[in-house]
């Protein structure tokens, strides 16, 4: 018989040899509890000290160029979650907007309102990412959909979710 379900979305749950978490080693605790973001109305916005601001929707994200990282995240709380991250490099959203030579931290804002920073120097040396998906699948709601920020040996505080 002809089978009319949704097709399951496959979990990567191994990469290069390396054995990687599953969702549920990623806890939620956020400030406000999950956000479910209206991806028809989605923008990010990219601003601040820089000469041409401008805003992406999730289609036009999608369309630029995304890099791997394997790369565990390490929460203050004491758990670790090592998993494989798909995004754009963060530089290339930066350069984009042309950024004054003052400027010397991003702040990330997220739907619900948490705010953090890493500066432009981390963010060049490591080559972060926005990750719009994870262990191959998409971002769900409570990982942060539609992005979060890959803060590579940063504690788990620093990886905004639902950026913005």
């Amino acid at each position: 018989g002809t089978n009319d379900g949704p097709l399951d979305e496959v979990v990567v749950r191994e990469y290069q040899g390396v054995k990687l978490d599953d969702l549920s080693a990623f806890r939620e605790n956020s400030i406000k509890g999950v956000q479910y973001v209206n991806i028809e109305e989605y923008a990010l916005k990219i601003g601040g000290l820089a000469e041409t601001p401008y805003f992406m929707n999730y289609t036009e994200l999608q369309e630029l160029q995304h890099v791997e990282r394997l790369v565990t995240l390490h929460c203050v709380e004491g758990w670790t979650a090592k998993m494989l991250w798909e995004g754009i490099p963060l530089m290339n959203l930066i350069e984009k907007a042309d950024p004054d030579d003052r400027a010397t931290n991003v702040i990330f804002k997220s739907t619900d309102g948490y705010t953090t920073i890493l500066t432009l120097d981390y963010i060049r040396e490591r080559n972060s990412i926005l990750a719009g998906s994870l262990n191959g699948i998409e971002l769900p709601p409570a990982q942060g959909f539609p992005l979060i920020v890959v803060a590579d040996d940063r504690l788990g505080y620093k990886w905004a979710r639902w950026v913005e």
